[in-house]
């Protein structure tokens, strides 16, 4: 505890990655905690200033985590969300202080990728857990829609977490949804059936992302981690579903650069959303795992994505069909950003899931520290 608090006070007056530390309440709770419990004295961030009241929060304390404090979040008066601020200011991408970190998990991606804390909660609404995942160079994981409580009154969102390594995140999982339907599971053997889709059929891919994203699953083929089919409609090519989300979600905000709908969509996104869900179970029915890069950009400058960008044209199709879908660090564009992998799995399988990005994390080459 003391470790990670030093590291904080050390690092965050650049990174502005917390809105609030509890020295005193931390180093109270690490001196109490029972040394028998599971994770006793396990340092943990909460996403946002309400993070610590979320089922996450309450489970991992339960099993003796210590909450050190709360990660930023977007700010007031802004309809794009790939960004945070904390105590201190505007909360930077540790890899390139000139991006953003991506969001609206914000701070508790930079609070990992720099080391402050090994965990920290998330929630991801349009891909508010896996965008600054990608962007800060850790593992994120977004649950089945269902499978914990939703902070969102649409259910789009769903509990998620942050970490440096997959196992951390099979720990959060555990615990976290400990009893839950559809958690447990034996992990698949030898190389798992995939299939690769660039721009799940619509989005505009940055070549440079692509790049870095085609070639981390072409040494997961190498390794056998993966078997790729490569025949053409082997991946799923969806509807765009950004009508279908703005018009769920309503006026709300769904955490990637993504301005409120005020009811936008009508019946045709109801239509979008069944025949995307239709194509995806049909997909699933045959293949346990599907892959594609997190967004189609880089991370923007603090200044927003600029019009009509949209950080989250390749994850929240899996917020309105309730798959489980996680972010693996990639590698690098020429420019130093930092590149998402997005692994997607039929609903209810996270320990498959967990399992083959574990399994792919080994393969992959680890990224340098910020």
């Amino acid at each position: 505890m003391d470790e990670a608090l030093e590291r904080i006070d050390r690092l965050d007056s650049g990174l502005c990655a917390f809105i609030e530390v509890w020295h005193t309440g931390a180093r109270r709770r690490a001196r109490a905690v029972d040394p028998r419990l599971p994770l006793a004295g396990l340092p943990f961030a909460v996403k946002g200033p309400t993070g610590i009241r979320s089922h996450a929060a309450r489970r991992l304390i339960a099993a003796g985590a210590v909450p050190v404090g709360s990660t930023a979040v977007p700010g007031p008066g802004t309809y794009w969300q790939t960004w945070g601020r904390g105590a201190g200011g505007r909360t930077v991408n540790p890899y390139r202080a000139d991006r953003t970190p991506g969001g609206s998990s914000a701070g508790s991606a930079v609070a990992v990728a720099a080391g402050m804390v090994p965990l920290a909660t998330g929630s991801d609404g349009a891909g508010s857990v896996r965008i600054p995942a990608a962007w800060c160079g850790v593992f994120g994981l977004k649950t089945t829609r269902g499978l914990l409580p939703s902070p969102d009154r649409t259910g789009l969102a769903t509990a998620g977490v942050l970490t440096r390594r997959v196992a951390d995140a099979g720990v959060w999982l555990r615990w976290v949804a400990a009893g839950s339907a559809g958690v447990a599971g034996a992990a698949p053997r030898g190389p798992v059936a995939a299939a690769y889709s660039p721009d799940l059929g619509f989005a505009g891919t940055d070549s440079a992302v692509e790049a870095v994203v085609r070639a981390a699953v072409d040494r997961l083929v190498a390794a056998g981690v993966v078997r790729l089919d490569g025949s053409p409609g082997a991946a799923p090519a969806l509807l765009d579903p950004r009508e279908a989300w703005l018009a769920l979600h309503g006026d709300g905000d769904g955490g990637g650069g993504v301005p409120g709908a005020g009811g936008a969509g009508g019946g045709g996104s109801a239509s979008v959303r069944e025949e995307n869900d239709r194509r995806l179970d049909a997909y699933f029915a045959r293949t346990p795992l599907l892959l594609t890069p997190v967004t189609p950009n880089r991370p923007h400058g603090h200044g927003g994505p600029g019009p009509d960008v949209y950080s989250t044209e390749l994850t929240w199709a899996f917020n309105l069909s309730g798959h489980p879908a996680a972010s693996l660090p990639a590698g690098f564009t020429p420019d130093g950003c930092p590149v998402g992998l997005q692994l997607v799995a039929e609903r209810g399988a996270e320990a498959g899931l967990l399992a083959v990005a574990e399994a792919a994390e080994a393969a992959l080459p680890v990224l340098r520290r910020p």
